[in-house]
């Protein structure tokens, strides 16, 4: 079990920041555009126990993922499972069926184009997303996978380690604005009456 330790930053200038990666040493790594469709939980307020089902399409491949609590108020922090799906949108079709004939309901759809940069600091491989989200912004998350250990949990020196690189990726970069919520909750914000 891996946990990802992960800080999302709003910017306004996504080309600022590939150029400042590119002088870090990271490297590009392509570019994806991401279909998320999210779904409620017939008896559990995932909004109020902060955990998250959602089908991931990039172009044909398909993904489904559980995101767990956040487990610390600096980072997102959190548990996360996610199984490769069989190609197509058939298979997309159906698992929304299937999940739909148990009672979960599709609360939103979140597309967004990814740039993926890499790079390693202090021995560890990082990956930062730059990404424009439909509707949403543009963002930099800088993720780092944390081991569990036999009880599923991280370590605390692994995990304070990369909580510390992270944030020193984040200040290298100047990125100041962290935003903790996830491009859900940003989303159902935008659409909120009032």
């Amino acid at each position: 079990m891996h946990f990802e330790v992960e800080q999302k930053h709003r910017v306004d200038d996504l080309n600022a920041v590939a150029d400042k990666l590119a002088s870090l040493g990271a490297i590009a790594a392509g570019e994806v555009t991401q279909v998320d469709q999210y779904f409620a939980h017939p008896a559990r307020d995932f909004a109020a126990t902060d955990e998250a089902l959602r089908i991931r399409s990039i172009g044909q491949q398909n993904f489904v993922t559980y995101k767990g609590p956040k487990l610390d108020a600096e980072t997102k922090t959190r548990h996360e499972a996610e199984v490769r799906l069989v190609d197509g949108q058939e298979t997309r079709q159906s698992l929304g069926e299937i999940l739909a004939q148990l009672g979960f309901t599709r609360v939103a759809e979140v597309q967004k184009n990814r740039q993926i940069w890499r790079h390693e600091q202090a021995g560890s491989p990082v990956e930062f997303a730059l990404d424009d989200v439909r509707g949403v912004g543009k963002f930099v998350e800088i993720e780092l996978l944390c081991p569990g250990d036999a009880s599923g949990n991280p370590s605390k020196q692994e995990f304070e380690l990369a909580q510390t690189t992270v944030a020193d990726l984040a200040r290298q970069l100047g990125l100041q604005q962290i935003e903790r919520r996830s491009y859900l909750e940003l989303l159902l914000a935008t659409q909120a009456p009032g």
